[in-house]
């Protein structure tokens, strides 16, 4: 370890986030979710709303509106999200703030999904800005699905005041907060042959004031959910295509360019899956894969990224199902060992760039998940080990990597054990590879009062960890 070398994490050939919670299902900590996937995500998403001026906020509506008449996941008052307790008037200590603390410290950006009463004053949206300023990097994505029906602000105005809200929201907030890009997210192509998107006129104004475009594409979807089964012959449930699927994003982003007068900007997919309530377990997964083999086929540069719908889902939406008996336990499906094998795929992963040698100490920059300095420290291995540890003697908050496999050592921790990379992918022989070290903030906030703290953060390493290999037991 005498030798050590600047490291830059850029951006995948196609990103991969993943859904954390929603109608449907809790948040699940990122350590549980790091050590099953053994990974990060280039951004975890997160699903609020913001209905400061109705009745009962900020309960969550199916709590403090429950209804035995209820027969439909949005037939409440206002959106059944967990609700952003931040805002005018509100704090930033609890949800989704703490949650998005906790996705940073582990090296990964967030999207904020946010479904937003259409007719809150200029200084709510303000106060949002606010809030998110310290937290780098912020994907916010305003009423998404906004050419639908079902949510709460499409009941209450037009779909040209959501449009013009969206503007509106947009501007304020990223005055306040320049860290943040907004996403809109309409229905885009929504059949084969179409030549316009659904509510287009209405939309096209915020196609320019938005940073990136979405569409939400499940191949398969039990709407219905929770309140029957999905059965065939039944009303409230669709599977369509793999292949149709993929023509109708990438029609939906060639006419976002259309309407941006040829500018192309970033195009995601918001809301990926296939749902198992439809497909059952197998074909969920083949669907997943089919839809990732046809990005590969085609070298489909146009698409920046997807986030997968979700990580645990009481129905099955998710890698995982969430156990009834306990809702802390998740029963992992067949999709999971599918999508882990796809995210540690080279058009997934984050592009590392290797430099030129450095000494200690060195100051560590963390941009985001698609822009951070890191170390890379060159290592040689006799064969597969049988002990591999890292030990620390700061408190400093790091992202580690080797053989593939992704560790967080938080401030308090001293030991890293890193065997767990080796247990899936043993090596068959004497090889050399790399370990990556990388510093995102401890808190998840950035330091506001840095000239550039807006979007960067940095952390000073004095002093190498200690690496511990041995390619034996201790005794034999």
């Amino acid at each position: 370890m005498e030798t050590i070398y600047k490291l830059h994490m850029g951006p995948a050939k196609c990103a991969v986030d993943l859904g954390d919670g929603s109608e449907r299902g809790e948040y699940v900590n990122q350590d549980y979710i790091l050590h099953t996937l053994g990974r990060p995500h280039r951004s975890i998403s997160l699903m609020y709303c913001y209905y400061p001026l109705d009745e009962g906020w900020p309960g969550r509506a199916s709590v403090v509106h429950a209804n035995p008449d209820v027969s439909f996941a949005w037939d409440y008052p206002y959106d059944d999200y967990f609700t952003y307790k931040g805002g005018l008037g509100g704090s930033t200590d609890g949800e989704p703030f703490t949650c998005m603390r906790e996705i940073r410290a582990h090296g990964q950006d967030v999207t904020l999904t946010l479904t937003i009463d259409p007719h809150v004053s200029d200084a709510h949206l303000a106060a949002i800005g606010e809030d998110l300023r310290p937290f780098g990097r912020v994907l916010l994505r305003i009423n998404h699905e906004a050419t639908g029906n079902w949510f709460s602000f499409n009941r209450r105005c037009s779909y040209q005041e959501v449009a013009d809200f969206f503007v509106r929201a947009s501007r304020i907030i990223k005055a306040h907060a320049p860290n943040v890009q907004t996403i809109i997210c309409i229905g885009g192509i929504e059949h084969k042959g179409a030549e316009e998107m659904e509510k287009e006129a209405e939309f096209a104004q915020t196609i320019p004031a938005a940073d990136i475009w979405s569409v939400d594409k499940y191949m398969a979807l039990h709407w219905g959910w929770p309140y029957d089964v999905a059965e065939t012959g039944g009303k409230s449930h669709s599977r369509s295509k793999v292949r149709d699927v993929y023509d109708m994003t990438k029609a939906s982003y060639e006419r976002y360019c259309q309407l941006n007068g040829g500018t192309p900007k970033p195009m995601i997919m918001s809301e990926f899956n296939a749902d198992g309530d439809v497909t059952g377990a197998y074909d969920q997964a083949a669907m997943v894969q089919e839809f990732c083999d046809i990005l590969e086929e085609e070298q489909a540069d146009w698409f920046t990224g997807f986030t997968f719908y979700q990580f645990r889902d009481r129905g099955r939406l998710g890698l995982e199902i969430e156990d009834p008996n306990n809702p802390e336990v998740g029963i992992a499906q067949p999709v999971m060992e599918t999508y882990r094998k796809l995210i540690h795929s080279e058009r997934f992963l984050p592009k590392m760039t290797e430099g030129e040698e450095t000494q200690l100490p060195v100051t560590l920059r963390w941009g985001s998940s698609e822009d951070a300095e890191g170390l890379a420290i060159p290592l040689h291995f006799e064969g597969n080990p049988t002990f591999c540890e890292v030990y620390f003697e700061d408190e400093g908050n790091y992202m580690l990597e080797i053989n593939g496999h992704w560790f967080w050592k938080s401030p308090k921790a001293k030991v890293i054990d890193m065997m767990s990379a080796f247990y899936k992918k043993p090596l068959s022989g004497a090889c050399d590879m790399t370990l990556k070290i990388f510093a995102p903030p401890a808190s998840g906030e950035n330091d506001l009062s840095l000239e550039d703290g807006l979007f960067n953060s940095y952390a000073t390493i004095e002093k190498m960890p200690k690496i511990r290999i041995r390619f034996a037991p201790v005794e034999k």
